[in-house]
């Protein structure tokens, strides 16, 4: 059965729900006040509505605009049902902001806020993956490693050619030896990414506990008990894919709570992918190392010789056929991979045994050769079947100053999550964006929430948010501007932002659908404007982000990750400013094949996938305006479909309910009178 029911923000929760159960209500009431918090409508029938799904084995979606507080009204029902002994409860988040805000903040006050009502504090810990955790085994026995001359022994003492590299490598060896966690985020300053897999392995590269001579003191594994001894386990969501799919890398656990839970799909179609290029071929040969006959080292050498032409000749983007030469290449190329792990493996089985850096060495060459072998073969079996039928999409991957790689991603994941994650256990949903055009469907479909079985069933609720979105912000589409070319923006385009930012006295925060975009803008605008502006790329997204809300007047122009996560309350954010609807690419190798299949299956493609894409973005960069109760503002959206194209209307119910116009003036004033002061007219804004 699949139900949808709405609150409506502001009402008096108490009467949404008579079977409010009265435990929840009083944990909740406990925990405000112990954090000095105040009681949301909003939050306490979330609370309620969790703990019943929790209680009934029943799948939630539930979407809790800002301000509902909705990390503390799923807190408190799993540290409930883990002080009835259905522990561990798994916490799982999208951004590692969210992580911290839980762990550092949330978690520590909520424990100590409970201790009394529920007979102890609960127990909480924070499940990263073994890559953000230093290996003292690698820093001691790692070999010189194949992936970069920089990692020689002269540059891990901190001398050597590779100069600053080397002194980044010799402090993580000193900070090693002093940490008590070994994560990498307690290091400050930190170091390069390149300095950073010196000190550290994945879960695969990993020989194990047990043949590690630091095993007892492995920072991964003390924290892997951690989470084994904890209530509340927080995790991200790749590791939470990972352990859906097959490795079963967390504690056992009945619950999940997926929080930010619409970007749910695309990491796990991340971690589901698969790559190749002449640079991975490259490095397992180098790893491969005399643990293969030289005849299989060439081997594999002339296989990824024979891939590159097709690497540089293919056009980028999808590929629909497989080019007889490139299967033959890929054959080859599996084939000479996969020789060469059995003599790795025979090497690491030898009679006599293998020292723990000769292990590391094995397990290195033997995590890449198997990667490149099963990518090959994968990519050859998603050609099998007939176009409308295929459940992979491969597709050639080429931008500037990046080898081009071939890549191949499931089409779809909803199968996956459907029996691996949703399957097994109960699962609540959340995000301030699970709605599209006003429906939970369309989420619900991509993660196959209609597809679970084994007695779930799932139920949707809208929570509603405290903000007054009609009173507080104006929703403004520029409907008089020409439709958005696909090159640079229009002159038109550009003095409709410039007069926009000067009756907001700066204070705006520009979203693009692309960096060229943000770019331009900025060059255009920079100099006309007598304002701070800031773009994303000049410097550490985090450390222009606090810019932005440090300094009033400053804006702030980016693309992509300034969608999601940006939060900046009070006077520094008047105005958002999005550039276009957010569609994806034409040419996007998943859209477009995702886009396919829906017409296959008699559904409207472009609304199925680019729409859906569209909405769930709008909304969230949308959502950046108010993120407090005295929040007011604009956001603009300066591209004239949104209301004069059929499918405006679904995307117009996505976004927060906005008092909406189209006229420039009502805008710019409403603007004004937040600045308090009125702007002199504008100079010519120029490309």
């Amino acid at each position: 059965m699949q139900t949808v029911a709405d609150s409506t923000p502001g009402e008096d929760s108490s009467s949404e729900d008579s079977n409010a159960d009265p435990k929840i209500t009083k944990l909740l009431a406990a925990a405000v006040s112990g954090i000095g918090g105040t009681e949301r409508s909003g939050q306490t029938l979330m609370a309620h509505c969790v703990w019943a799904a929790m209680e009934n084995g029943d799948h939630l979606a539930v979407q809790a605009g800002t301000g509902t507080g909705k990390s503390l009204a799923y807190l408190v029902p799993a540290f409930r049902l883990a002080a009835d002994g259905r522990g561990p409860i798994v916490v799982s988040t999208a951004t590692i902001a969210l992580q911290r805000q839980l762990v550092d903040r949330d978690l520590p006050r909520l424990a100590e806020a409970l201790r009394e009502p529920l007979g102890r504090a609960p127990r909480f810990a924070i499940f990263k993956g073994r890559g953000n955790y230093v290996c003292k085994h690698k820093l001691r026995t790692a070999p010189e490693d194949s992936d970069s001359v920089l990692f020689s022994r002269d540059a891990a003492s901190g001398g050597g050619s590779a100069g600053g590299m080397g002194a980044h490598v010799k402090r993580l060896n000193e900070w090693a030896e002093r940490t008590s966690t070994g994560d990498r985020d307690e290091l400050v300053p930190g170091v390069p990414d390149l300095a950073w897999r010196q000190a550290s392995v994945t879960a695969r590269e990993c020989i194990g506990a047990s043949k590690c001579g630091f095993g007892q003191k492995c920072f991964a594994e003390r924290a892997k008990r951690a989470a084994a001894e904890a209530d509340i386990v927080v995790t991200n969501h790749a590791l939470l894919a990972i352990d859906a799919l097959g490795d079963g890398i967390l504690p056992e656990h009945d619950v999940v709570i997926v929080d930010e839970a619409h970007e749910l799909v695309d990491r796990v179609t991340s971690v589901a992918s698969g790559e190749l290029s002449v640079s991975l071929i490259e490095i397992a040969q180098r790893r491969t190392g005399k643990m293969a006959p030289d005849a299989e080292t060439v081997r594999l050498a002339d296989a990824g010789a024979a891939l590159s032409p097709f690497l540089s000749a293919l056009p980028a983007g999808r590929m629909d056929a497989l080019d007889p030469g490139l299967a033959t290449a890929l054959e080859g190329l599996r084939d000479a991979a996969q020789a060469c792990a059995h003599e790795v493996r025979k090497h690491a089985d030898a009679e006599g045994g293998l020292d723990a850096g000769q292990q590391s060495a094995a397990q290195l060459a033997l995590v890449v050769l198997d990667d490149i072998a099963a990518t090959a073969e994968r990519v050859g079996l998603s050609f099998e079947e007939e176009l409308e039928e295929r459940e992979e999409v491969a597709w050639i991957e080429r931008s500037d100053n990046v080898p081009a790689a071939l890549r191949v991603a499931p089409l779809e994941v909803a199968q996956e999550l459907a029996e691996h994650l949703f399957g097994g256990r109960t699962v609540i949903l959340t995000s301030a964006t699970l709605t599209l055009g006003g429906s939970f469907e369309p989420l619900a479909k991509r993660w196959g929430l209609d597809t679970a079985s084994k007695g779930h069933e799932w139920d949707g609720i809208d929570v509603g948010s405290p903000f007054t979105h009609g009173k507080s912000g104006i929703l403004y589409v520029a409907r008089h501007l020409p439709p958005p070319g696909r090159d640079r923006l229009s002159d038109e385009y550009l003095q409709e932002l410039w007069e926009l930012i000067q009756a907001a006295g700066g204070r705006t925060l520009g979203l693009f659908s692309s960096m060229r975009a943000a770019k331009q803008a900025t060059a255009a605008l920079r100099d006309s404007l007598k304002f701070p502006l800031l773009c994303q790329g000049d410097d550490a997204t985090g450390l222009l982000v606090k810019q932005f809300a440090a300094d009033e007047p400053t804006c702030l122009f980016g693309t992509l990750s300034l969608w999601q996560g940006v939060d900046v309350p009070g006077p520094s954010l008047r105005l958002v400013a999005i550039d276009r609807i957010p569609f994806p690419r034409p040419d996007d190798p998943l859209a477009s094949a995702r886009s396919r299949a829906a017409e296959a299956r008699g559904e409207n493609g472009f609304m199925e996938v680019s729409a859906a894409h569209a909405a769930l973005l709008l909304a969230q960069g949308a959502g950046r305006l108010l993120r407090s109760s005295g929040d007011r503002g604009v956001v603009a959206v300066l591209d004239p479909r949104l209301v004069t194209k059929r499918y405006g209307e679904y995307l117009r119910a996505s976004l927060p309910p906005f008092w909406q116009t189209t006229d420039p003036e009502i805008a710019r004033g409403a603007l004004r009178r937040l600045a308090g002061e009125h702007q002199p007219g504008s100079p010519k804004a120029s490309n």
